[in-house]
């Protein structure tokens, strides 16, 4: 990171109705990405995931909540101020959100829907909310009765929104939402039914992406097509080692480094970091490593693209790692107390 600003800072999401702290803002060491908590706000409840908008300005928050809504902050050296009341999504428990087109998306789990807020010039959300409504279920009785949206994500670039949704065992590739509605969807690819995908990245080539399921400890690879906005699966790779049992593993989240080579998963249940090799249309488990505490939620890698962060959600901390570049393995660095912490992200 040298003597760039970018990255100096990590926000922690977190889940206030568990005893989270809300929204907390650490300094990042840039040498050895320690975080140090500087200060934290309660402002909305369950903060649970952060997106910055690229400016580095402003904070988004999802506020999971049933009665779900969508927050805007202004950045500032006493740390994040809400710029406003929140904003309804008009959709229950937002898990997710993101930044596309001169809006703000938010993937619903509880409605199964993906809402849309347009961003004004200041930073603010302003509403009512525009809400493309998923459709169908899965083989899990249990989990998939119904549609939930667990992410959204617009392609490389840009031209295209991704929801993965758990409930229906795909991804919609969706048209960005125009300036005064929802999103359309172009097309829906269909993954192994009760595979349950949960998140999605994509390689730095552009032309691959990468689906976490949670319902299976597997990755998805798939290609990805910009041009007529096709994803296509080639295969699934298990993310727990040789025999380990896969009951009580609900993987998280995954990222991909900068070069491409690698990827790591993060697994709750077995509570651990899956590395994996990319290479053309296979990933492979080079191995697995403790994830420093329980529950690993959400797995971010450092602008930089050698320390990666585990929010730890039932331990209550995140810890950081750092990467060998040359095998991709993380060796854990340390870590800092983050009650029910969620989410990480960097500016």
């Amino acid at each position: 990171m040298g003597t760039s600003d970018h990255g100096r800072r990590a926000y922690i999401g977190s889940f206030t109705a568990a005893g989270g702290l809300g929204i907390t803002t650490a300094a990042v060491h840039p040498e050895t990405g320690a975080l140090t908590p500087l200060h934290s706000t309660d402002a909305v409840p369950n903060p649970s995931y952060l997106a910055p908008s690229p400016d580095g300005r402003y904070l988004y928050a999802v506020s999971e909540t049933p009665d779900g809504a969508a927050a805007a902050f202004a950045l500032t050296p006493r740390g994040p101020e809400l710029l406003a009341p929140a904003v309804p999504v008009d959709g229950a428990d937002p898990t997710h959100l993101t930044l596309a087109n001169g809006r703000l998306l938010t993937a619903n789990y509880s409605s199964g829907s993906v809402s849309s807020l347009p961003v004004r010039s200041d930073g603010r959300l302003t509403g009512p909310a525009t809400v493309l409504a998923h459709r169908g279920s899965g083989p899990r009785a249990d989990r998939q009765e119904g549609p939930h949206a667990h992410a959204v994500r617009p392609d490389p670039g840009g031209r295209w929104l991704l929801s993965v949704d758990l409930g229906t065992d795909s991804v919609r590739v969706c048209a960005p939402a125009p300036a005064d509605g929802a999103p359309a969807v172009h097309a829906e690819t269909r993954l192994r039914p009760g595979s349950g995908p949960r998140h999605l990245a994509f390689h730095p080539h552009g032309d691959r992406a990468y689906v976490i399921n949670e319902l299976d400890p597997t990755v998805t690879v798939c290609r990805w097509e910009a041009g007529p906005g096709a994803l296509t699966p080639l295969g699934e790779t298990r993310l727990l080692p040789e025999g380990a049992d896969a009951a009580g593993t609900f993987p998280s989240a995954l990222v991909v480094s900068l070069d491409g080579r690698f990827a790591w998963a993060a697994n709750r249940g077995h509570d651990s970091l899956s590395v994996l090799s990319l290479d053309g249309d296979s990933a492979t488990l080079a191995t697995t490593v403790p994830c420093g505490g329980h529950w690993p939620r959400d797995l971010a890698l450092h602008p930089d693209g050698r320390h990666l962060y585990a929010a730890n959600e039932r331990s209550g901390d995140v810890t950081w790692f750092t990467v060998d570049p040359a095998t991709g393995i993380p060796a854990r660095g340390g870590s800092v107390e983050a009650p029910a912490a969620s989410c990480v992200v960097f500016v």
